[in-house]
């Protein structure tokens, strides 16, 4: 099969988390056969300073040109100080927009070999497997009015949390096909007691789930979501929710994980003509610019959305699967770096990657 991806290393440690991924996809098609086709882009900072915005045009038409991409990180603290228009940021809402890619799937996996890297108890964490479907190209990030207006002492911020109804029901419908592979139970997160927005999000998940009555519904206020999540992690199979509510709640989930660099994400949207789901693959942590360049940043989340990758965009379940059982295999016995170990000498971010590898066979 051809393989054609665009790779986006970006800031901070996403060029060397993102080299480790490619490494493992380098692996996994010399072992099954596939041309592996890739090209390298800009976004966020990198394409602030080469380009002088964080989403150039090039970029754009290398991402729509592709079958999948895959990203590292965006974001510096040199640029914290401008409006969200002007920051790395922009870059990533922009490309999200651009591919249409309306579903944010984000795995919370609490592995056995990770249980003492979480704080919370090992029987409260042991056992918890979920998926939090994040709808992500509507809501507050998108959402217009906005903007910051008004003279200096009195002034006003505004933000539109907007939703349609067809933007509510497609990413529905996507929650409701993952759970119906999964264990059939599907929780939809809102705060449908005081905002009109959740109140139609309710409405439409709930008629949504007359064309799934093998799922098992359940709707819950974001709040309480919050407190079961540490509470009762392992009552969640899939978890479907908002744009902003999504974006806290599954960062959340890196108290279950053990680690934040643990936590790979998918973004996908319709399936197109050739049959392939055209997707965004991404760490959900951050540039981390405080270890940049030190080889010590953990790769696993960026090699676990690679093999996201290959089982969405591409059907290659198998060898998605493979990368999955490798990434188990090296936390069960090494080297894993230092935010997950929790003795002796940790790895780097080079080792993970070969040894992962190395797994796979």
């Amino acid at each position: 099969m051809k393989l054609n991806i665009l790779v986006l290393p970006g800031d901070g440690i996403g060029p060397e988390v993102t080299r480790e991924a490619v490494r493992v996809l380098e692996h996994v098609a010399a072992k099954w056969n596939h041309a592996l086709h890739m090209e390298e882009g800009l976004l966020g900072g990198i394409a602030i300073h080469k380009t002088g915005g964080p989403f150039p045009d090039r970029t754009r038409e290398l991402a729509l040109a592709t079958d999948a991409t895959l990203l590292g990180a965006v974001g510096l603290p040199e640029f914290d100080h401008l409006p969200p228009e002007k920051r790395p940021e922009k870059g990533l809402l922009g490309i999200r927009k651009a591919l249409d890619v309306f579903a944010n799937l984000r795995p919370i996996v609490a592995y056995e070999a990770l249980l003492a890297s979480s704080p919370l108890k090992d029987e409260i964490v042991r056992g918890t497997d979920m998926l939090i479907v994040r709808e992500l190209t509507a809501g507050l990030y998108f959402g217009t009015p906005r903007g910051i207006s008004g003279e200096s002492g009195e002034r006003v911020a505004v933000n539109s949390m907007v939703y349609r109804e067809s933007e509510i029901k497609r990413v529905a419908r996507m929650a409701f096909e993952l759970a119906r592979k999964r264990r059939k139970k599907l929780t939809s997160a809102d705060k449908a007691n005081v905002l009109e927005n959740s109140q139609l999000w309710r409405e439409v998940v709930t008629q949504a789930g007359k064309d799934y009555p093998d799922v098992e519904v359940d709707h819950i206020l974001v709040d309480n979501c919050a407190m079961q999540l540490v509470l009762n992690p392992t009552r969640f199979d899939v978890v479907v929710t908002e744009n902003l509510f999504g974006d806290i709640l599954s960062d959340e989930g890196a108290v279950l994980a053990g680690s934040i660099g643990m936590l790979q994400s998918a973004s996908i949207g319709d399936q197109q003509p050739n049959g392939v789901w055209r997707g965004l693959y991404e760490p959900v942590h951050g540039s981390a610019p405080d270890i940049a360049g030190q080889n010590k940043a953990n790769p696993f989340a960026a090699i676990g959305s690679a093999a996201a990758m290959l089982n969405y965009s591409f059907g290659l379940k198998e060898e998605g699967a493979a990368i999955d059982a490798a990434i188990q295999t090296v936390l069960k016995h090494g080297p894993v770096t230092a935010d997950i170990k929790r003795q002796g000498t940790a790895g780097t971010t080079e080792e993970v990657g070969k040894a992962v590898c190395a797994a796979i066979g």
